[in-house]
């Protein structure tokens, strides 16, 4: 048995896109007093961690990932004084805060990159990655930037490149640089003194490249980032060392969690960054890039399960603020069955589970102009690629004027459908989407075998269903997820017919489970938990 409650591995942890989900001055653009006044509806929903993407000073070159002062709030969500006392009120409801903490590199507006850029011998010039040309004026070598084209950048006023794996906006840190992993490392400090509870560490096995800057090799891919093998870019070793250090400095604070996001990962990468002297948990997207059909799901499971070592701790998110949201990937207009199906399989699972504000009820992505689109990847790539902002619009809490957001016009438009989906309208409607993920997270809390037990898969390779037990010493909890939109059925098999099982929760509107002749029968589209008496 695990020691008492601990809030990151047996909560679930909410993210919150803050320019998105509370307007308090009525200026279009989220902010902390907004978050503080939906505090209770956060508490009331189960959760236990709040998930904040960037709120620091940023020139926005792409939208608050280009941090230009690690030690301040930017101004349009408020101030350091509007922080603490968020920090104060969430901690006083018993939920905790994470920060989302961006590594590896800055703004080209910091002043830092100010100084490096300014001349060779500035002493922050080795802050950042530099390369004289090769000959011919040739670039430093064959790296790439994610965001299109390639990862170097000519500065006329020194004769040298800087390497940036995001925008030009965004340049990389020199990780190799000991004030640098000094300074940043102060940078966790400043906000675990504030009372910040942990961080998303944000592409942080990018950090170091190769300290040559050897050519990565070619490789067959969809995109021109994935024309290559990246072994010089990213994943360096020294990145353990460097995890060990951010470790240790978290533990010396109580109950402190770090999350990592796996840059261009995959579950067995995601597996080495996790452990007991590494990160809490590092981030598998296997679930938010599966089709719907069960066994790709059930493989996914199985996999980050088998990768993990026996002390690490795994972790399952549907959505973030960087892909199309699970509404509109898996439902079929406005219909939610498909969705109900889709969160009991998330918050059914062993791990710290993530949902993103706004997944609870629903909310679709949203359809952008070209002219309405901010994010710098979707202006690059329309019509082929619409960027991120689908994702990203403002929380829909009722059906007033911009949904209940904020009275002005927001920073990103409303989705057309706030009218009839919003929070306000589900609440008034029992069978509704967010009453069944308030459901299941109170279940969580409820049951240990849903947040400690083994998984044991009662279903191989499976086409239309996925049905597993969640099991203790103690416990015995069966679910059945019907992937379906026509009727289905599970073979329960001697063992588990001489259990007698009670419903703990359905998306249909039995009562009771419906067993006989040795089959558990599920409606279309049915989410259906059971537990052992």
């Amino acid at each position: 048995m695990k020691e008492s409650h601990l809030w990151w591995r047996d909560g679930v942890i909410y993210q919150i896109y803050p320019r998105s989900f509370m307007d308090s001055n009525q200026d279009g653009f989220g902010d902390l007093a907004g978050i503080t006044s939906r505090l209770d509806y956060l508490v009331d929903l189960g959760v236990e961690g709040l998930w904040f993407s960037p709120i620091y000073p940023s020139p926005d070159a792409d939208h608050g990932y280009d941090i230009s002062d690690y030690q301040a709030i930017d101004p349009r969500y408020g101030s350091l004084e509007t922080f603490d006392h968020l920090v104060r009120e969430a901690h006083g409801r018993g939920l905790k805060i994470i920060m989302d903490m961006v590594m590896n590199h800055t703004s080209d507006q910091h002043p830092w990159f100010v100084a490096s850029r300014s001349s060779r011998d500035n002493p922050y010039h080795d802050w950042y990655l530099w390369s004289d040309p090769r000959p011919g004026g040739k670039l430093p070598n064959n790296w790439q930037s994610i965001f299109g084209g390639a990862g170097w950048k000519f500065e006329p006023a020194i004769g040298q490149y800087y390497f940036h794996m995001f925008s030009e906006h965004q340049p990389d840190l020199n990780w190799r640089n000991p004030q640098v992993r000094h300074t940043m490392l102060d940078n966790y400090r400043f906000w675990l003194e504030r009372g910040v509870d942990g961080f998303r560490l944000d592409v942080f096995n990018a950090c170091f490249k190769d300290a040559n800057f050897h050519n990565n090799p070619p490789k067959f891919g969809l995109f021109p980032f994935d024309w290559q093998k990246h072994l010089f870019d990213i994943d360096q070793p020294e990145m353990l060392s460097l995890l060990a250090e951010i470790r240790n400095l978290l533990d010396a604070y109580p109950e402190r969690y770090a999350v990592g996001e796996t840059f261009w990962g995959n579950p067995d990468k995601a597996a080495l960054y996790s452990g007991p002297q590494l990160l809490h948990g590092a981030f598998n997207f296997d679930f938010m890039i599966s089709f719907w059909r069960p066994r790709q799901f059930l493989h996914a499971i199985q996999q980050w399960e088998q990768a993990l070592a026996p002390e690490a701790w795994p972790t399952w998110v549907l959505n973030n603020h960087d892909v199309s949201r699970s509404a509109s990937r898996y439902g079929r207009g406005e219909d939610d069955a498909r969705l109900k199906v889709a969160a009991a399989l998330l918050l059914t699972q062993r791990g710290t589970l993530f949902i993103y504000y706004g997944e609870e009820i629903g909310m679709r992505d949203t359809p952008l102009r070209r002219n309405q689109v901010q994010d710098p990847v979707g202006q690059r790539f329309w019509p082929f690629y619409k960027g991120r902002d689908i994702c990203r619009a403002p929380m829909q809490w009722d059906s007033s004027a911009h949904a209940g957001f904020s009275t002005v016009e927001p920073w990103l438009p409303v989705h057309p459908d706030f009218a009839e989906r919003n929070l306000s309208a589900q609440k008034s409607d029992p069978g509704s989407l967010y009453y069944f993920y308030r459901s299941l997270i109170h279940l969580r809390k409820k049951y240990i075998a849903l947040r400690e037990g083994m998984f044991l898969s009662l279903t191989f390779e499976p086409r239309t269903l996925i049905a597993y037990l969640r099991q203790t010493s103690e416990q015995t909890i069966l679910v059945a997820l019907n992937f379906s939109r026509r009727p289905n059925r599970l073979a329960l098999g001697a063992n588990l017919l001489r259990v007698s099982w009670k419903m703990l929760l359905t998306s249909s509107p039995k009562t009771v489970p419906d067993i006989h002749h040795g089959l558990l029968h599920l409606d279309a589209d049915e989410a259906c938990i059971l537990v052992q008496q």
